[in-house]
């Protein structure tokens, strides 16, 4: 059986799509392109009216150019309307995240789930589940860092996202399932590993006994040892990003020096329309802790441009807190109405028009911070690891540098940085 995986969206979602993979290597299936396989799995997402536009036009063209395969789609956006997906050209099975780990056994029957069976807001450990065998390597499916996924599903309540309806209750898998991976990875010759899940900052709560991330990560950088192998954590919320955790990182190299909390707004007004669960003031004490014990750090943040109710001095607040700020990297979203959402029937909505002009404004001063951050860098020497086809580098600190070719893919290197415009480097030594 030849099989492809299209992902879109979160990096949950890319650890979903690997832990797919490998289920299907395993039972003997074989990688192609879309165009040519007998299988194309679609994991979507719905974070935006966006991400549902993005995922119907893959599935039309793989419909249109390959006719005889079978479409299997699965995540967010075919958890939240399946009766919307499955009118879609060539799907034959419908799965929702819950049943995301047996996606294999549906494909084979060409059914989609019901979900009288189990409801699709339970938490499912198993979609987080390790296989057995580990039968991927560096490179694959253009993959050169490895998406560890620890957790899934959240259980905050914030006005605008329909995650929680669509992954369901924070669910972590055990440590020694994630000590696993880390041993199997590194074996198969994975240098980086990106931690990952949905609220990645609530890990091991709902385990007995309980634990939390910093445990987490006490215990994976054990695992490492003897290796070089390091991770890089996924997106944490502000109110996660203790003192605690902050040393954590900093103590140990294993740990690169990038993190992203997502902010939303810069307005506590805005804040609490969100039901964020805190203030702007609480952000900017764990930026400016990242910053004094991580001074080169990448910090990324996620702001919304034209949620529900946000007045032109809402806007200049979040345009003056950004341009003021020690971010590095930003990623901004268009509000969009998600049907179900609290903030989908709030009053005060923003027009489309306006909701661009400001995702547009903010993310051009997003661009001078992060050209502002690689400016400071230059001249230094940094950790990086090589992707693609080797003449590209990517730092500890989470800056992409064009280097010279002759540099296998997921080599350890030491790259000075030289200019900015492009980005570019000089390679200066190999493993550090």
């Amino acid at each position: 059986m030849r099989f492809c995986v299209l992902t879109f969206g979160c990096r949950a979602n890319q650890a979903d799509s690997c832990d797919v993979e490998q289920q299907l290597r395993a039972n003997g299936g074989a990688p192609s392109a879309a165009e040519a396989a007998d299988v194309v799995i679609v994991n979507t997402c719905t974070v935006t009216a966006a991400a549902d536009q993005a995922a119907r036009t893959a599935i039309r063209r793989i419909a249109r150019l390959n006719p005889g395969a079978r479409i299997v789609v699965t995540g967010c956006y075919a958890t939240r309307n399946p009766s919307e997906v499955a009118l879609l050209p060539g799907v034959s099975a419908l799965v929702p995240n819950s049943a995301k780990a047996a996606i294999l056994e549906f494909e084979r029957a060409g059914t989609s789930w019901s979900d009288g069976a189990r409801s699709v807001n339970s938490p499912v450990r198993q979609a987080a589940g390790s296989p057995v065998a580990f039968p991927m390597s560096p490179g694959d499916r253009g993959r050169t860092a490895y998406p560890l996924k620890v957790q899934t599903g959240c259980d905050e309540q914030c006005a605008y996202c329909i995650v929680p309806s669509t992954r369901g209750a924070s669910a972590s898998r055990p440590a020694l399932e994630v000590v696993g991976d880390v041993r199997r990875a590194a074996g198969a010759g994975y240098k980086e590993l990106w931690v990952s899940g949905v609220h990645l900052g609530s890990y091991g709560r709902d385990l007995s006994p309980a634990t939390s991330l910093v445990e987490l990560l006490h215990a994976l950088d054990a695992a490492a040892a003897g290796s070089d192998v390091t991770f890089r954590l996924s997106s944490l919320e502000p109110m996660d990003c203790g003192d605690e955790l902050v040393e954590c990182l900093a103590a140990s190299r294993r740990f690169l020096p990038h993190v992203h909390l997502p902010l939303q707004h810069a307005s506590d007004r805005m804040l609490e329309a969100m039901r964020r669960p805190y203030t702007r003031d609480r952000f900017d004490a764990a930026i400016d802790l990242l910053r004094r014990r991580l001074p080169d750090a990448a910090l990324g943040t996620d702001l919304i441009a034209g949620f529900p109710g946000e007045t032109p001095r809402d806007f200049d607040e979040q345009a003056d807190h950004l341009r003021s700020s020690a971010l590095t990297h930003v990623h901004v979203f268009p509000y969009s109405d998600r049907p179900g959402t609290a903030a989908s029937r709030m009053a005060g909505k923003v027009t489309a028009t306006e909701i661009r002009r400001r995702a547009t404004a903010l993310r051009a001063i997003a661009d001078d911070l992060n050209r502002a951050f690689v400016g400071r860098q230059v001249g230094r020497e940094r950790d990086a690891l090589t992707l693609h086809d080797g003449t590209v580098a990517l730092t500890d600190n989470y800056i992409k540098v064009a280097i010279p070719r002759g540099r296998p893919r997921n080599e350890r290197v030491r790259v000075r940085i030289e200019s900015v415009n492009p980005v570019r480097g000089k390679i200066v030594g190999g493993k550090q």
